[in-house]
Order: C-alpha cells, then sequence, then structure tokens
C-alpha cells in the first residue's frame, strides 16, 4: 500500500524511519540541512548510530535525499513528519511551528496523500489539524526510540501505537511491524489518546528516574550504599531491577520537555505528581552540585557532556545544569570540559581540553555522568552516579 514514503526531517527519528524503511521501500529523505543530505547521500550517518553505519555497509537501500520540499511530497504514499517540537518556555507549550509551516505547504500544492506525525505533540493536537485540513488524513504514531539506538528500537520495538482506528490506521501499523524482528503488540486508538500515551510513558520514566536519584541523594547525605538499597528495593518483582540507574538527574530531547507539556496539558485539572517531578529533576542536579563543591576541589573536570553513551546531544543534558550551579556557588573554581565532539577552546565559561590525558591530570576530581574504561586509571578522582554502568 506504501510503495513510496517521503520523510521529512533528518533527526534521528527521521533518519532512523528513512533507513528501517528504504530496506524494501522507495524512501525520501527532506531536510533543510544539506551538509546533512550529503552526508547521507554519502552513506555517512550524521548521527552516532552502531546501527545505522551496519546499515550503510551491508545493506543495499532505496534511500534519496531531496531539499525542495514540494518535489520531495510529489507523488509520496505516505509522508511522514519526524520535525522537532521543543519546549518554549515562554508559552509553555511545544512549539509545533515547523509541523504547522509543512503540513499548510504540502495542503497548498493539493496533495492529498496520508501525514503521519511522528513528532511528540501536545493532547489533542492532531484532532484540531484535522478539522483544519479536511482534505487528507493526518494521523499521530508515537515514537519509543532511544538516542543512539533508534534504529535498534524501531527493530524491536516495544510496541506499536497508531492514532487511528479505521482501516488506514491498522495499515500503518503493519507497515511498522513488517520490519520489526520481534512481534509487537498493536494498538489503534483515537489521536488524542495515542498523544496522551507518549506524554504520559515518558512522565513514568522521568517519574521512575527522579525516584532512584531521590533515593540515592539520601544515600549520599546518609553515607549508605545506594546500591545495596536499590538491589533491595528492586527485588520485588512489583517494582523490578529495571530503569533504577542513578544520575546526575534526567535530561535529553524528550522527558524534560514531554514532562513540561504533560503538566501543561492538565491545564486548571488536579495534579501534583507531574509538577513534583520537575521540581525533583531541578533538586537533585542542584544537590549535586552542592554535593561536590563541599568536596573543596578546586579544578573539577567534566567527562563528556551527553546524557547517555553513543550520543551526541547535549540538549537538556543535566550535567550542564551542574556546571551552571557549580560556577555561582565558587567563583574562584576552574572547571574543565572534555568532550572530543566539541571542536572549541571554551563552553560555559569554562576550558575545553582536547587531551585526554592532560584533562585528567589537572582535574582534582571528575564528573562523569557515564564513565568508561578511558577512567580507569584514575578511578580514585571520578565522581559518578551510575552504579550499574548501563545507559
Amino acid at each position: 500500500m506504501f510503495n513510496k514514503i517521503t520523510i521529512i526531517g533528518a533527526g534521528y527519528v527521521g533518519f532512523s524511519l528513512a533507513v528501517l524503511l528504504s530496506q524494501e521501500k522507495e524512501v525520501t529523505l527532506f531536510d533543510i540541512d544539506r551538509l546533512k543530505l550529503k552526508q547521507i547521500d554519502n552513506k555517512k550517518s550524521p548521527l552516532r548510530d552502531q546501527n545505522i553505519d551496519k546499515f550503510f555497509a551491508n545493506k543495499t537501500l532505496r534511500l534519496k535525499t531531496n531539499y525542495d520540499l514540494t518535489d520531495a511530497v510529489s507523488d509520496s504514499d505516505l509522508i511522514i513528519l519526524a520535525l522537532p517540537t521543543n519546549f518554549s518556555e515562554a508559552t509553555k507549550f511545544f512549539d509545533t511551528s515547523q509541523l504547522d509551516s509543512v503540513i499548510s505547504k504540502i495542503s497548498e500544492k493539493n496533495i492529498n496523500s496520508p501525514i503521519l506525525i511522528k513528532s511528540t505533540v501536545p493532547q489533542g493536537y492532531t484532532q484540531r489539524l484535522q478539522a483544519q485540513y479536511p482534505d487528507f488524513p493526518i494521523i499521530f504514531s508515537p515514537e519509543f526510540l532511544r538516542e543512539g539506538n533508534a534504529l535498534e528500537d524501531n527493530l524491536n520495538p516495544s510496541r506499536i501505537v497508531v492514532g487511528n482506528t479505521e482501516l488506514l490506521g491498522l495499515k500503518i501499523a503493519e507497515l511498522f511491524a513488517s520490519f520489526a524482528s520481534n512481534d509487537p503488540e498493536i494498538f489503534l486508538m483515537e489521536s488524542g489518546e495515542a498523544e496522551a500515551v507518549k506524554l504520559f510513558s515518558n512522565a513514568y520514566l522521568a517519574t521512575r528516574i527522579s525516584f532512584f536519584n531521590e533515593l540515592d541523594t539520601f544515600a549520599l547525605a546518609s553515607n549508605l550504599d545506594s546500591q545495596s538499597i536499590i538491589d533491595g528495593v528492586t527485588s520485588d518483582p512489583r517494582i523490578g531491577a529495571h530503569y533504577c540507574n542513578p544520575s546526575f538527574g534526567y535530561g535529553g530531547y524528550c522527558l524534560p520537555k514531554d514532562t513540561k507539556q504533560l503538566e501543561s496539558d492538565f491545564g486548571d485539572l488536579p495534579q501534583e505528581l507531574f509538577s513534583s517531578i520537575i521540581r525533583s529533576n531541578i533538586s537533585r542536579k542542584t544537590y549535586i552540585a552542592h554535593y561536590v563543591a563541599s568536596l573543596d576541589k578546586k579544578v573539577i573536570g567534566i567527562y563528556l557532556l551527553a546524557m547517555k553513551k553513543n550520543s551526541d546531544n547535549f540538549r537538556e543534558s543535566s550535567i550542564v545544569d551542574v556546571i551552571q550551579a557549580l560556577k555561582e556557588l565558587d567563583k574562584n573554581i576552574t572547571i574543565l570540559i572534555y568532550e572530543p565532539l566539541v571542536n572549541l577552546s571554551s563552553m560555559f565559561d569554562c576550558t575545553v581540553v582536547s587531551s585526554l590525558e592532560f584533562f585528567k591530570q589537572k582535574s582534582e576530581i571528575i564528573l562523569a555522568n557515564r564513565p568508561d574504561a578511558s577512567l580507569d586509571d584514575v578511578k580514585e578522582k571520578v565522581f559518578t552516579r551510575d552504579i550499574y554502568g548501563i545507559n
């Protein structure tokens, strides 16, 4: 049914979908970033994802790129939108302007292909759009992808949720299921319900992270062993020993903005939990900064800025807020940042160093959200809350 597919947006959601679907379908990937498209044309991934690199090296993909929107969508059977919807602190709402603009342009060209939204949107957004553009179907289907593992999560989806209960919704679900290595459960529901699934899923993950981070805060302050407590708590099968690894705070593309959007979607409805999750994450980062400052080290090293292993995303990274808090607590400290992905001499008014050996030698303490073997020779300097060594 869907032989020619256009994907708009070459971020980790759109690009991973393009690689997945182009194994069998004719896929056109549109983006305004011509440099990124040129990389893809040369079979070089603009994102850190080992599975995508393997696909480029070993598979014949029916994937082409295009930076002309009209040409890209002109003969598509399905148009997938994977555009950013950043949370605006000014409006307390997702910024859907890129989605709005693209859909308006498609409508002007009298293209009636179904539009599938993969961007995270406010609850009720799809229904409002469908009322505005009744001439073609607009469907929402949430993605549940991890940064650095997006293709793997597309190949082995936890579930497939489509916000359409008609035959078209089923066909879209079956399209994605046909590429899955597992046998994912399919959920067809109304668009507003699918939008809520995405927001509540990420809010739950943020809640779970915050719970174990606060447990770890208590353990640090009380000189207790966090792992012993967590192992004892998670041995209860109702709780489970998953997603319980402490960190400096949750961050990344999804959890901060989705939790804030859900808080906004509640409006005047009574709720305390989601607002408290947001406050908890702020408190956690503040506590980490105060704890590190109390150790009275004058040269503090920051090992990598990305939230997760195999990720190149610094956005909303918890360590950035910890850096800012440390600078406010002590104006006399020196902060060194080691981040090979950054080709700068300074960031956040801190010195960026390119030599790992120099970094390890000069740092009196090293903050590492996710340490690795390259710090094994200076373990006594490393401060991390990564107890289990997992993402």
